[in-house]
């Protein structure tokens, strides 16, 4: 019986893994939590050495029946966490502000006493009046000194519910849960002294909040950021898309501009579904000092990048320092970036190293 229950265990936690609809995906987890409660059950009741016997000696009897013991402290933990989880999950959210942008994506701006994240971090997010048992991850788009923030795009039939939940409340908007925050690998992006964040899409996201909180670190003189160099690449399929975070990007270059530290920020927007009427439309008014697209002073690239050569100059540039590469996109660029990666470190560990970060997208 425990055979069979670990294996069809095995078999929801594959099936989540697996692009099934919303309700199948919870029905699998909320199922795999009852096998997994009865599973831990049987085996505090009969023993693990009496479950796998098989025909083998048994053990002495003093041993029988107290599997418990080994099963009672990860299981004290595990109800410790689901209660810690709760408790934070029932704290009050206030909505603070409602944006929508282009290309479906709506921004939330909210605040939650004694919330506290550092860069990169994600949350779950709930929204009773769409589901009570759907819990979804969202990278917070806000640095450490400000409230926090998540841009939500409509991907699935969960967040279209919910972008169009907020558009049809007009008086009042609907309450939302927020359990978290996590970390990921985006964290450690201020321990390298260069880092390229390459963001794909809504990938951005984990991007923005280093960005933003660079803006207050240098409002406020840290003197403490080890970072000397932050190559930025954003590529999006959508010209809407960059609208997005238009407004960060353009404080960046006046920031870095009033305190002389221009090269600090080498940025790069790549748009790669674009017809041609536009791109040639944009090469006629190549030589005015704002792109046509952002209004912003770096060009927007038509294509996706050549990262040979960007590695390349990368490596060049800084031929002794560890540089750190954070991706938040799709399987095949993380191939990509890994493979230049390992192209580009050199063999003498005193020269420039790459170092490959993915979060999961």
């Amino acid at each position: 019986l425990l055979l069979f229950l670990s294996g069809f265990l095995l078999f929801l936690f594959l099936g989540n893994a697996f692009n099934f609809s919303t309700l199948k995906i919870m029905f699998a987890v909320g199922l795999s939590y009852i096998v997994f409660i009865m599973l831990t059950y049987s085996l505090s009741r009969i023993g693990v050495s009496s479950s796998l016997n098989f025909g083998i000696e048994t053990m002495p009897p003093a041993l029988e029946g107290e599997s418990w013991k080994w099963i009672l402290a990860p299981g004290i933990l595990y109800i410790f966490e689901r209660i810690l989880r709760f408790y934070r999950s029932q704290q009050k959210v206030v909505i603070t502000k409602v944006v929508m942008h282009p290309s479906k994506v709506l921004e939330l701006q909210m605040h939650k006493h004694g919330f506290s994240l550092e860069v990169g971090q994600y949350i779950f997010v709930n929204c009773p009046s769409i589901s009570y048992l759907e819990w979804h991850p969202f990278t917070l788009t806000s640095a450490p000194e400000e409230d926090f923030s998540i841009h939500i795009r409509a991907v699935g039939d969960w967040t279209e519910n919910l972008i169009r939940t907020f558009e049809q409340q007009y008086s009042s908007v609907p309450r939302i849960q927020v359990d978290g925050p996590f970390g990921t690998v985006s964290e450690d992006v201020f321990q390298y002294e260069v880092a390229v964040l390459v963001g794909a899409g809504i990938g951005v996201t984990p991007f923005a909040s280093i960005l933003k909180s660079i803006w207050y670190k240098f409002q406020h003189a840290d003197h403490n950021l080890k970072t000397q160099k932050i190559y930025f690449y954003w590529i999006c399929r959508e010209m809407g898309a960059f609208a997005w975070f238009n407004d960060l990007l353009a404080s960046l270059e006046q920031e870095m501009e009033e305190l002389g530290k221009v090269g600090f920020l080498n940025y790069r927007l790549f748009l790669t579904g674009r017809d041609s009427s536009f791109a040639g439309h944009a090469a006629l008014n190549f030589d005015k000092t704002n792109d046509i697209l952002t209004d912003l002073k770096q060009k927007t690239f038509f294509g996706r990048p050549m990262w040979d050569n960007e590695f390349s100059t990368i490596a060049t540039a800084h031929p002794k320092l560890a540089v750190g590469v954070f991706l938040c996109g799709p399987q095949t660029l993380a191939k990509s970036l890994s493979k230049c990666c390992h192209q580009y470190s050199s063999l003498d560990p005193r020269k420039v190293q790459f170092y490959f970060n993915k979060e999961n997208f």
